[in-house]
Formats: C-alpha cells, structure tokens, sequence
C-alpha cells in the first residue's frame, strides 16, 4: 500500500529521493481521506519551499488542505498535468499524480522522513 522506496511526512506527503533531489506527492491515504480533487495549487519553478511549511493547496469536493514540504530547497518541477487533470492525484498518487521536485538545500533534513513502516503505523494511529 505504501512504496517501500519512498519517504513520508507526518503530514501524509511522500518523497523519492534522487540524489540532491526529490520528487514530492501526497500519500494514498490523504487522497483517500480528501476525497475527490478537484483543483491543485503549485509554487512556481524557482520558487523556495521550507521543511514543514505549507507550499501548495489540494482542494477536494469536501475541502482545502495544504501540502507540506518534506524538506527544504528549490522547486526545479512542478506536475503541469496537473492543471488540466487535478483527479490524477486519486488514480496515481505515487506516479502520475507528483505535485513537485524539488533540489534539496540540506540532505540530513531526509533522515527525520519515516520509511514505510513507520508511516503505516502513524497512518493506524491517526
């Protein structure tokens, strides 16, 4: 259910790492839980996001919710089919569905993300 070769926020974000970049989504379980998305907001290649903070919105037929960064550093991507297809999040939330990649400015900042294990249990404990 959840990819063993990625990384997880608390806040339901996954990351795969590659080299001094990462690629950034929500879980399946956040999309679960927002239900059907109906519009995604995206920083802007070039843009800073910080570990943490919010740098984009996901809204949903029942709400809004922020995304939050897994670490901090550049936006060098964002998912531009997303405009056109927010509903990729719901059908492909580990593939098709990425919101942003992003050139890490501190790669240890990635040792505090969970591996899938440990987000499986936060994810019982929620």
């Amino acid at each position: 259910m959840y990819p063993e070769d990625l990384k997880y926020s608390r806040e339901h974000e996954w990351a795969r790492v590659a080299g001094a970049t990462m690629r950034i989504g929500i879980t399946s379980y956040a999309q679960e839980a927002l239900g059907d998305i109906v519009y995604v907001s995206l920083p802007e290649v070039g843009e800073p996001v910080r570990a943490g903070e919010p740098f984009g919105e996901v809204e949903s037929t029942k709400s809004v919710s922020d995304v939050y960064a897994p670490a901090s550093g550049e936006v060098v991507a964002r998912n531009e089919a997303l405009d056109g297809s927010p509903e990729l999040l719901n059908s492909d939330p580990y593939g098709d569905g990425w919101l942003i990649e992003v050139a890490v400015s501190d790669p240890s900042t990635l040792d505090e993300l969970l591996d899938a294990a440990a987000y499986k249990e936060h994810v019982k404990g929620s």
